[in-house]
């Protein structure tokens, strides 16, 4: 007997591979999503996973109709999920004197934020019917202040905390939860690029197995690792020009097409 079902997106990679593994390794039965499907299925087989525990949804997040369709194929097949993360991101540095970057502002809102919403969408009103869920947005502490360089990304992670705070408030009678959880630095490819010290780097294997507990208890808000929620804390209690100061000079995300 299997514990559940949790449907995953961004699954072929980083984060959203790890809660696959810590969700199999827990009894659960998977629905994992990305664009890049035979990522997925090399990493399931590696790993000899069960074929009867886990189903595999080719979708691109930034595209409404192609993650709905995942959803509700999910649901046709493997029936309506216990857990649904939407993990699924990018990150990508940004000038906004640069054109070209205007045009990567769009395409972060639309993966990391549209595509969020989208990904709840097949799973809301039957959740709610039910009575039972997890809704899991999945943000970051550089949802807490702008940094210079960073200015999509931090905006996309803002707004993923404060849709789900909303989307809690709506869920709130339903007995569905609805959880954010604000990653620190994991060591991922999304941060094996970095140009910058990133204290608290933590394996992506020990993210997952405290987001997983974090999910089960169906906590409404945490960052991990505590230490970087701590640090969250002091840096949105500092006066504006004591942060401008700290973080001048401070190095950047690279833009799109930078080495």
């Amino acid at each position: 007997m299997t514990q559940g079902l949790v449907f995953i997106t961004g699954a072929s990679s980083g984060i959203g591979q790890a809660l696959a593994s810590r969700y199999y390794d827990a009894g659960y039965s998977l629905a994992l999503v990305a664009r890049r499907t035979e990522q997925i299925e090399a990493w399931a087989a590696g790993r000899k996973l069960d074929g009867a525990r886990y189903r595999v949804y080719g979708a691109d997040v930034a595209r409404i109709d192609s993650i709905v369709a995942a959803g509700n194929a999910c649901i046709a097949q493997q029936g309506l999920p216990d857990v649904v993360i939407a993990n699924a991101g990018v990150s990508i540095g940004m000038d906004t004197a640069e054109r070209s970057d205007l045009d990567v502002l769009a395409s972060t809102l639309a993966t990391n934020n549209v595509g969020l919403a989208a990904t709840f969408h097949p799973f809301v009103a039957a959740m709610a019917a039910r009575g039972s869920g997890r809704l899991v947005g999945i943000g970051s502490v550089a949802s807490i202040r702008g940094l210079p360089g960073h200015g999509a990304y931090c905006a996309s992670k803002s707004a993923v905390v404060a849709y789900c705070e909303s989307l809690r408030g709506e869920m709130r009678a339903s007995g569905v939860k609805v959880v954010t959880i604000c990653p620190g630095y994991i060591d991922t490819p999304l941060t094996q690029g970095n140009r910058y010290g990133m204290p608290f780097l933590m394996k992506a294997e020990a993210f997952a197995d405290q987001a997983f507990r974090t999910i089960e208890q169906g906590v409404s808000y945490r960052v991990i690792p505590w230490q970087m929620g701590v640090i969250a804390k002091i840096m949105r209690m500092l006066p504006n020009a004591v942060y401008d100061r700290a973080v001048q000079g401070r190095g950047r995300k690279k833009r799109l097409g930078e080495s």
